[in-house]
């Protein structure tokens, strides 16, 4: 991911926290007048300001999302995604409306252990950095994906 400008605006703070159940006056600022703070996962709404993200819906495109296209096949990150497996936030300072962010990924370790039904499993970790428009850190996000060395479901 790639995000040069990734304005966070009080009505969208909102509609996040609504979709995902939060009714935390804090993040209601839009209704209240008083400036909000994101909930704690907000940042992956970068993605909708990533033109080349895989799980951001392109029209004219079946989205890996939708169900209409296999899994893997969504677009150019989403091969190398493979499974989510975890997800870790460390945060500097909370997200506050106003805030103007960019954000930029960087590969992190990667392991190998066995798999309980045999073959492979390897872990890689992608952290994506999230700065104010001062540059100052404000959101570190760590991915962890898990890819087999085989397809699920083979030699079964």
């Amino acid at each position: 991911m790639a995000v040069e400008r990734f304005p966070v605006e009080g009505g969208h703070i909102m509609m996040f926290a609504r979709a995902i159940g939060d009714l935390d006056p804090a993040y209601h600022g839009a209704m209240t007048g008083t400036p909000a703070i994101a909930p704690p996962t907000f940042v992956w709404a970068a993605d909708h300001y990533d033109p080349d993200s895989a799980v951001r819906p392109k029209p004219g495109e079946p989205w890996v999302g939708s169900g209409s296209t296999p899994s893997g096949t969504g677009g150019p990150e989403s091969a190398d995604l493979g499974l989510h497996a975890e997800q870790r936030f460390e945060y500097h300072r909370p997200v506050r409306e106003g805030d103007v962010l960019s954000a930029v990924d960087r590969p992190g370790r990667t392991w190998t252990k066995e798999g309980r039904r045999g073959g492979a499993l390897t872990f890689a970790e992608r952290i994506t950095e999230y700065r104010d428009q001062n540059g100052e850190p404000v959101v570190t996000s760590t991915l962890v994906t898990v890819r087999t060395a085989r397809p699920v479901g083979a030699g079964e």
